[in-house]
């Protein structure tokens, strides 16, 4: 636990054990409540003004994303102390996040993602000691693209969460929810063929699909690394930029997921019908809570309009 010193460290504490007894996955939320901890840690409660927190978002101006994350954590906060009569008020009610910045994802191409795939595949290690390891990275990576997974979700996949029937039982992710979703034949063949070196492989029990170490999953660090270079080898050099009030972007492990969305929606639209009315599907596939967070994927048609929408943005800020 995150160790709270402040006038407030008990109520911080409480307040995160009833996020987590919500089923809420804050992990975020201790880092967001120590900031405002630190700051009062002289004061008291009744320091807790609106003066008192426009003083912190001006202190945060030059940073204005962080200041929108801490806003976030320490409004429910304080929303929670009101709730139990500890304050009157909330005094962050009238205090405004920064404006954020269009958020344009980067789209890999049908083509970017099957030349990533095939370069992942053709350098997974062929010695016995690192095989299994690349070739779980290489399933994983599989997953985002093809099932438009969280990065997080294949990782947590289990043995049991996979029925050779052809479907995936993806258990309290994002918003603490589960679903069972088909994967495509194709991926199921990668599957099985993943599985049975697996069998032959792995010598000491371990429950994951996709095994790391000590019987731990397979680590967030080692998808980065392959998929960081798997990128670089197909040519791909575009960070993320920020021009004007639009942030485009740089490719992630993320974007693979941002890219079957997209994709998907494309490919329903060259059929002939209504992206529109594929959305409450689409959005029960990928574990969105509500369809409307899948429509966002709408505003980008595909990788070569995105590109259009970057190649424009620094043509403007060109001529400015």
């Amino acid at each position: 636990m995150t160790p709270f010193k402040s006038p407030l460290a008990d109520l911080i504490r409480q307040y995160i054990d009833y996020r987590k007894s919500l089923g809420y996955r804050d992990s975020a939320l201790p880092g967001q409540l120590l900031v405002l901890d630190q700051l009062i840690a002289d004061q008291s409660i009744q320091d807790l003004t609106p003066s008192f927190f426009l003083g912190i978002r001006l202190a945060y101006k030059d940073r204005p994303d962080t200041f929108n994350a801490m806003l976030l954590g320490m409004r429910g906060f304080l929303n929670y102390l009101t709730r139990c009569q500890v304050i009157c008020y909330n005094p962050l009610t009238d205090i405004s996040a920064y404006p954020q910045n269009a958020f344009i994802p980067f789209v890999f191409s049908p083509d970017q993602i099957n030349q990533m795939l095939d370069h992942i595949q053709n350098t997974i290690p062929k010695d016995p000691d690192h095989f299994l390891t690349g070739y779980s990275i290489y399933v994983a990576i599989l997953l985002l693209a093809r099932c438009g997974m969280r990065i997080s979700e294949p990782l947590r996949l289990t043995l049991l969460h996979y029925n050779p029937r052809g479907t995936l039982y993806i258990e309290k992710t994002k918003f603490s929810k589960d679903r069972l979703i088909p994967v495509p034949i194709a991926v199921k063949q990668e599957i099985d063929n993943y599985l049975a070196a697996r069998k032959s492989l792995v010598t000491t029990e371990n429950p994951y699909l996709l095994p790391g170490q000590n019987k731990r999953a397979l680590s967030k660090k080692a998808v980065y690394k392959v998929f960081d270079s798997a990128v670089s080898h197909i040519g791909i050099h575009q960070p993320k930029q920020i021009i004007a009030d639009t942030t485009f972007a740089g490719p992630t492990p993320h974007s693979l997921r941002h890219s079957f969305a997209i994709n998907t929606l494309k490919s329903i639209r060259e059929k002939g019908q209504s992206p529109q009315n594929a959305l409450p599907v689409l959005s029960i596939y990928m574990g969105h809570c509500k369809y409307r967070y899948t429509a966002v994927y709408l505003k980008v048609l595909d990788a070569e309009h995105r590109q259009s929408l970057v190649d424009f943005a620094i043509a403007k800020q060109e001529e400015l």
